[in-house]
């Protein structure tokens, strides 16, 4: 945990924005995989973690707005809880670290929400089944009749989204154990390897650093498929290899890397070519981050630069503003540029898109093929923490889908693009803090140019 201090001015920050009631926020529960003792890795949610920052199961705390005080929900542990797992740090111990003094048991919850202010109890979207039923009750009303609060929900994500020096130190921490972890994975891809030995690598190196993965890792051959968890391909001389991934510290801070090489020594000559146009993209990207710039305006930046690259190699004709402003790029590019990275490596998904990468002037564009994809459009600010990841990919369904619809014949040369249908993916990533007067990117720094890949691969491991 960070000093009980930054928890207590966070709440406090917090509470400033309200005049009255009372702000409720659920930790998260231990889920089963397949019978009640048998639970997937605990995991606490991000909000109750920003301002609360103890990691136990099944706890709530509430901010009361008017006395300025906060409550904590949860139980010690039993004895029979001693008897399994040990003796641990009691949770009054837990909460004085947090600046909490107030405790309560889990089960008087529900009666005190009971007791508040119903129309003054705000909350976030809940997620988990479990916070889902307990609200539904509370407010005796069907789980998708729920309406959090939009005032919260707002609140939240301005604050969040601004980080803390504390905050950066450990993004940092996340990104420098990440880079390492990426070079291992390109020295030691060879032909011959499997995509889960590559992936079971990285994750012994991350868990030897006291860390875990941020997020399910893409480690692929088919770098096409944008979130692809499969890993059973042997990889071969020719083939590309994906990676996507990053790690997460003990205090739940995430990275999210990607570097996409040849499995062989060398790239070939296309592989080649297009990597150079997805590395022009990315620092074109890169030079334009700046407060008061907005990253909807970046991506299209960046979408134009992938453009001119595919008219070079032939795959795409004609004029690359158009075609941007057409959507044609987006046969190639699917997806969006980047997205917001703290406790979450999409930070604050779960409260929604539209309040966290986009303002109530500028609502997010959810029809618009690759643009619907584009999780942050909104003028960045300085605090911010973000990604950067523009990439190419070939997928053959979607070619073969826009080519008989006759799309953007204008645009698109399928003649020469059928030719290379089973090209696959590249996708460049790396995570950048916004400052004053521009960007920095944190953390190591993590080869990207061909020569860099080149030596790499050079100094091969087993």
């Amino acid at each position: 945990m960070f000093k009980k201090e930054i928890y207590t001015t966070r709440r406090n920050e917090l509470i400033s924005k309200f005049s009255s009631g009372k702000i409720l926020f659920l930790g998260n529960i231990e889920n089963p995989i397949n019978f009640e003792h048998n639970t997937y890795p605990f995991r606490q949610d991000s909000s109750f973690l920003y301002y609360i920052g103890i990691k136990s199961p099944r706890l709530a705390a509430v901010l009361d707005i008017d006395l300025g005080e906060t409550l904590l929900f949860g139980d010690e542990m039993t004895i029979d809880d001693i008897v399994w797992m040990g003796q641990q740090q009691t949770l009054a111990e837990k909460a004085a670290l947090s600046g909490i003094s107030k405790l309560l048991p889990f089960d008087q919850l529900f009666d005190y929400l009971k007791k508040s202010d119903q129309n003054t109890l705000h909350y976030l979207p809940p997620y988990q089944s479990h916070n889902k039923i307990l609200l539904g009750k509370l407010f005796n009303c069907p789980v998708d009749l729920l309406q959090p609060s939009i005032a919260l929900i707002q609140a939240v994500a301005a604050q969040r989204s601004i980080k803390s020096v504390e905050e950066i130190i450990e993004l940092e921490k996340a990104v420098d154990v990440a880079v390492d972890m990426h070079r291992l994975a390109i020295q030691m891809t060879k032909p011959g390897r499997y995509e889960y030995q590559i992936s079971n690598a990285m994750q012994h190196f991350a868990q030897d650093q006291g860390m875990s993965f941020s997020y399910p890792p893409i480690v692929t051959k088919r770098g096409e498929i944008l979130h692809n968890h499969m890993q059973f391909h042997q990889v071969h001389e020719g083939d590309l290899l994906l990676n996507d991934s990053g790690v997460e510290t003990s205090l739940g801070y995430a990275s999210d890397l990607t570097r996409t090489f040849p499995v062989g020594k060398r790239f070939t000559s296309l592989q080649e070519e297009i990597y150079q146009v997805v590395l022009h993209a990315f620092k074109s990207a890169e030079q334009l981050l700046s407060p008061g710039i907005r990253f909807k305006d970046i991506h299209l930046k960046a979408c134009e630069a992938l453009v001119e690259g595919l008219i070079q190699v032939g795959f795409m004709k004609g004029n690359s503003q158009d075609a941007v402003a057409n959507h044609a790029h987006a046969l190639f590019f699917q997806c969006g540029l980047g997205h917001l990275l703290g406790l979450d490596v999409h930070d604050m998904e779960d409260l929604g898109e539209q309040y966290v990468g986009y303002s109530t002037s500028e609502p997010k564009d959810t029809k618009t093929f690759g643009l619907k994809s584009l999780r942050l459009g909104k003028e960045l600010e300085a605090g911010n923490v973000l990604t950067v990841e523009p990439g190419i990919y070939l997928i053959p369904e979607l070619t073969q889908l826009w080519e008989q619809q006759n799309l953007h014949r204008d645009f698109v040369n399928y003649d020469f693009l059928k030719k290379h249908l089973d090209f696959g993916g590249i996708r460049i990533e790396d995570n950048y803090l916004i400052e004053e007067n521009g960007y920095r990117r944190l953390g190591k720094y993590l080869e990207r140019e061909v020569q860099e890949i080149y030596r790499l691969k050079d100094n091969a491991i087993d």
